[in-house]
Order: C-alpha cells, then structure tokens, then sequence
C-alpha cells in the first residue's frame, strides 16, 4: 500500500524525497558561502550580520550548510528505516522554506535584530528534531532513536551560538559543541554505512577479508569519542582534554582500519567514505597535539580537519551515493563524481596545511577547490535531483 501510496505522487519530482531540495541546496550554499566568506575573509565584503565575519562562516557551516545535508539524508534514510511514507509536498516545501528563511535571517541579521535572527535560525533544526522522531516513534523503529541526540545537541549549540555572540561578541564554547556533535553524527551513521556499503562491494566485486560487525569496540570507542569531545567542548585547553582527544583518535584509527578500506582502491564511491572518514582521527589528533604543543600545532588546524575535511568529505560522499541509488542511477563514480571527490579532499587537506602556513593563497586555493567541489555536485547531479526517478 506504501508503494502504491508512493507512485501516486504527482507534485514536483525535487519535493518528491528529501534529499532532493536539501542536497540540491545544501550544495549550492556550500559553494556560495565560501563564495562570500573569501572577500570577507581579507576584509573586502561586510555582511548585514551581528555576528563577526568569523563567526559567519563557522556558523553557517556548521549550522546552515550541514542541518540541510542531515535534513536530506534523514528524510530519505527513515522511510527505510520505518517503511512509512517519506515527508513530501508541501510539508517538505514547508521545511525547505523555513531553512531558507534561517539563512536569510542570519545574513541580516544586525537589520532584523539577534534575536529575531535566533528565533528564525533556530527553528529549523527543531522542526526536523520533531518531523524525525515522529516518524520513527510512529514507525516503532526504537534503536534508531539515538541519531536525535546528536541532532539534538547540534539544535542546542545553534541556540546558544547566538547567545554567546551577542554576550561575548564572538563564539568560543558553543563551536566546539556545534563541531562536538557533528563529529558524533558521522561516527554513528558513518559507522553504519561504511562497513556496509563496503561488505556489499567486497562480496560482490573483491571477495576476501570483510569489514568487522559492528561490536562492543565500536560502543567504547564511540563513547571515548564522546567523552573527549564533551571535555574538549568545555576545556579546550587542559591536558587531560587533550589526552582524551589522542585515545580517540587512536580508537577512531582503529575503527577505520577494520572496515578493510584498502581493499577498495578500485571503487571511488566506497573509497572515497574511508578517505573521508579517515579526517576525523586526523582532526582528534590535530586537537590533541595543539592542547600540548600549542606553539607548534594551530587549534584552527584540528578544526578545520574535522569541518573542512571530516564534514565536507563525508556530506560529499554520502550526497553523491544516495542520489545515484534514490534516483535510479548506477552506483558507480564517473569522471564528474571522481574529480569533486578529489576537489574536496584537497580543499580539507590544504585548509589544514593554511592552519600552520599563514598564507591567503593556500586558503584562497582551499576555497577554490571546495567550491569547485560542491558546484560541480551541482553540475553532475543537478539534473537527477530535479527530475523524476529514471526507470
């Protein structure tokens, strides 16, 4: 009945899933706001907002860019999680518009007031906290419950991103919170999907050694990981934090190294969600090593591996997958999707690099390839996001 329900549809193929709208336009935000962010970077262009330049571009990273790719992500991912009906028509338009609106209100932010500003911002993410655990509670899908702590989390740092800007008049705490919670939303969900995209590839095309089931190695290192980045959240600076931070990255490594990423040279799609992941024990080491040596190893380069690199490679990756299977496509990478997933490894590697040489070339470069990343996502599968599902 579902799936007859489901072919009924008849509204705008893009208002059909959710990824649709929310990669279309997660992607084309990312590459516009790093657009506006370089100008203002090197003081040629002011926006109408409270927030210093700084805090712009973090924020809007953290809680514009990526709350659209999760949006489009869950949104498709929880109907197979469920079998109930996607959120579609106008409540979907309804989502996408209030996401718009926080962007928009962020922007003019110093015109409209702080918080008006917050109120707008802020209510998107707790629309889809509410859309989300209304489907599963309804589709009694219980162990699926704990991707809203994190979602939730990120909701609470986005509300208090605003306060400590407008009390303090830059962000500090509520950063690593925002950082702190995406870096556990892509070690719960990439924890899920890496294995298993990459068992299925292995038996498939390469048999021999298989990525380890998730076990009880998965839950220590996940609550490590936690725990570290909780501490880091509120002591960025004692050695204890970072102490946490550098057996983290040791268990994220570790964790890594089991799903038997080497063994997927050959498939860009799979190899391209270990490269991608492989940022996250990079950045909790970078964190670390900058608790320690703070002289020689920048705290921004940490940050940046674990945003530009972690988030943007994996969100990448994970857009690029699910429109070539949700839109009835081959799930195979060819020249269009080889080449963003090499732009944004490099634009994640370079913005660390930027960290220790201060140099505006390297960052202008870094910024280039990240929005020749995520343009040429909309470039190759623009179309397939607009367009009904190819049979």
């Amino acid at each position: 009945m579902a799936v007859s329900r489901l072919r009924s549809y008849s509204g705008p193929a893009v208002l059909s899933y959710g990824f649709r709208p929310f990669f279309l336009l997660g992607s084309l935000y990312a590459a516009l706001s790093i657009l506006l962010w370089l100008p203002m970077y090197a003081g040629e262009l002011v926006a109408h907002s409270v927030f210093v330049p700084v805090d712009w571009h973090i924020h809007e990273m953290l809680f514009g860019y990526l709350p659209a790719i999760v949006t489009g992500f869950l949104l498709t991912a929880i109907p197979n999680w469920t079998g109930r009906l996607p959120v579609r028509g106008p409540p979907l338009l309804a989502l996408v518009v209030l996401w718009l609106a926080g962007r928009a209100a962020v922007f003019f932010s110093a015109d409209i007031g702080w918080p008006a500003a917050a109120v707008i911002d802020g209510a998107f993410l707790l629309a889809v906290a509410a859309a989300a655990a209304r489907e599963i509670v309804a589709g009694r899908n219980w162990r699926n419950l704990k991707v809203l702590l994190p979602l939730a989390v990120l909701a609470g740092a986005n509300g208090a991103f605003h306060i400590e800007a407008h009390l303090q008049g830059t962000s500090d705490i509520s950063r690593r919170l925002g950082m702190a919670a995406t870096i556990m939303l892509i070690s719960l969900i990439g924890g899920r999907i890496i294995p298993s995209f990459t068992r299925n590839w292995l038996v498939r095309e390469n048999p021999g050694r298989l990525p380890a089931p998730f076990d009880r190695f998965d839950v220590v290192s996940i609550a490590i990981s936690v725990i570290a980045l909780g501490a880091w959240t509120f002591a960025p600076d004692n050695n204890a934090s970072g102490m946490l931070m550098a057996v983290a990255a040791i268990c994220q490594a570790w964790r890594l190294s089991r799903w038997a990423g080497e063994r997927t040279l050959r498939d860009p799609l799979v190899l391209v969600l270990h490269l991608a992941y492989a940022f996250v024990p990079v950045g909790l080491t970078l964190v670390s090593a900058s608790v320690f040596f703070p002289d020689a190893v920048p705290a921004a380069a940490g940050f940046h591996a674990l945003g530009t690199g972690a988030v943007g490679a994996m969100t990448l990756a994970v857009m690029t997958r699910a429109t070539l299977g949700h839109t009835g496509r081959e799930l195979k990478a060819g020249r269009g999707a080889s080449f963003i997933f090499v732009a944004v490894l490099l634009a994640g590697s370079l913005r660390i690099l930027a960290a220790f040489v201060p140099s505006g070339l390297v960052i202008d470069i870094a910024g280039a390839a990240w929005v020749a990343a995520f343009s040429g996502f909309i470039l190759v599968y623009g179309n397939a996001l607009m367009t009904p599902k190819a049979r």
